[in-house]
């Protein structure tokens, strides 16, 4: 839609009265300032970095926005240069505090100090500048002009900051699918959408006006969210784009929905241990998808498969799931028949994603052909499909069985490597390995 509109309207020539830039942009940013300022305190009680760096950031935005407002020509000071550098300056140096959320070191609850001595300096540099300007309105006349080479490099050093933050905020959403991170994904594209018009117009084309109005709504459809997450105890994670996959699976009625959670209930009321499983067994996969680049909205469906790849066990008698001891060919060959069920279960249920359900049915598979239920070979498993296959094997294996001890970590991984290339794919093994040897504390790594 900002992009539509400069596109038709940006070069349009209109004559706005001073007033109407004094009164909409100069009040509304100073009540900006006001809120930006309430979020920063609000995080700061809650030791919660990543709120204090963004109430930092839309301070500095919104008191650079107030001063421009305030400073329009002919309201309370002549013709100056104050008001297109404050216009100007806003989107690159906001731009520049968000990107700072990259930085794990200042969302921690030990930085929060740090972050407010930032934000202290930074609003006192800019009152001061605007008392400066305003005492002297010939103090800033010698801004560069729109379209100019130093405009020009601001330009595309805050349009790399937003492309930054909407790449982190997309991934977010993409994995969350909420609403709110929705909604911050569009204020960081408003955002940007608004850089352009900021430094490479003026006063009388209307996308120069367009982008006033972009700027207030991207920091709103970004600071409303945040407020709201802060205000139910929660963290706002999108621009700060470390917000894992296996959270996923941790926090799965917040991100995956209560049909997922309904299924998952049911199966643990049925056999825990199964459930158990599913639960490692999903976690153990995303972890691993991260590992191998999967896109965000992959390792969702991995996430939500990998949780339900034993549903169709809803179905297998009791006698036969919980039954102490080894299995008749017979009823193996009944067991085998859950990963049909689970798939058909799924889709009488309905709204689940294809790619859940395949991996549901065809979780058995082997590489050579040697799997069930169809019998499908390499060329026919997806990635995503060979990640779950390792890692419900892994688990398989270091699981206790009432008719056999758990397998070691060292015999569990041997296995997968013997069989890859003929059964497992090589480079999921090989993920998996890494994953394992990186955790810190290797209770994950042994079956409970």
């Amino acid at each position: 839609m900002p992009g539509a509109l400069l596109g038709f309207l940006a070069h349009d020539q209109v004559s706005i009265g001073g007033w109407i830039h004094f009164t909409a942009v100069g009040f509304s940013a100073i009540a900006a300032t006001g809120v930006a300022v309430a979020l920063t305190i609000a995080g700061a009680r809650r030791s919660d970095g990543r709120t204090v760096l963004l109430g930092t950031a839309f301070t500095v935005m919104a008191s650079l926005l107030a001063i421009h407002g305030l400073a329009t020509p002919g309201i309370i000071l002549p013709y100056n240069g104050l008001v297109g550098f404050t216009g100007a300056a806003t989107l690159p140096i906001g731009g520049a505090v968000l990107a700072l959320s990259a930085l794990p070191s200042l969302r921690r609850p030990r930085s929060i100090r740090r972050l407010l001595v930032l934000q202290a300096v930074l609003v006192a540099g800019i009152v001061g500048l605007g008392t400066a300007g305003m005492l002297d309105p010939g103090l800033a006349d010698g801004v560069p002009e729109p379209g100019d080479p130093v405009a020009l490099a601001a330009l595309a050093a805050a349009l790399a900051f937003y492309a930054l933050l909407l790449f982190r905020s997309l991934r977010t959403f993409l994995l969350t699918r909420r609403r709110a991170d929705l909604a911050v994904t569009v204020g960081i594209a408003w955002l940007m959408a608004a850089v352009p018009p900021a430094l490479l117009l003026t006063f009388h084309d209307l996308g120069w006006w367009l982008g006033h109005l972009f700027e207030l709504t991207g920091i709103a459809l970004v600071a409303i969210p945040v407020a709201v997450d802060l205000r139910r105890g929660a963290q706002s994670r999108p621009l700060a784009g470390d917000f894992s996959a296996a959270e996923l699976i941790a926090q799965e009625d917040a991100f995956l929905g209560s049909r997922v959670r309904a299924l998952t209930r049911q199966l643990a009321s049925k056999d825990g241990s199964t459930e158990e499983h599913t639960r490692r067994v999903a976690l153990r996969a995303v972890q691993v998808g991260e590992e191998l680049g999967l896109p965000a909205h992959r390792l969702r469906d991995l996430a939500i498969g990998g949780l339900l790849h034993d549903i169709g066990k809803l179905t297998v008698p009791d006698g036969i799931l919980k039954k102490p001891g080894p299995l008749t060919d017979e009823e193996f060959d009944l067991v085998k028949r859950h990963p049909e069920w689970g798939r058909k279960l799924l889709g009488e249920l309905g709204g689940f994603a294809e790619s859940v359900a395949r991996l549901v049915l065809d979780h058995h598979e082997r590489l050579a052909g040697d799997g069930y239920p169809r019998g499908l070979r390499a060329d026919e498993l997806h990635l995503d499909t060979r990640i779950l296959t390792v890692c419900d094997v892994y688990d398989a294996l270091i699981s206790p069985r009432v008719y056999r001890d758990a397998w070691t970590h060292e015999q569990a991984i041997a296995l997968l490597r013997e069989q890859s290339g003929a059964g497992f794919d090589h480079r999921c093994v090989a993920a998996l390995e890494r994953v394992l040897a990186r955790e810190v504390d290797g209770s994950l790594a042994v079956a409970v």
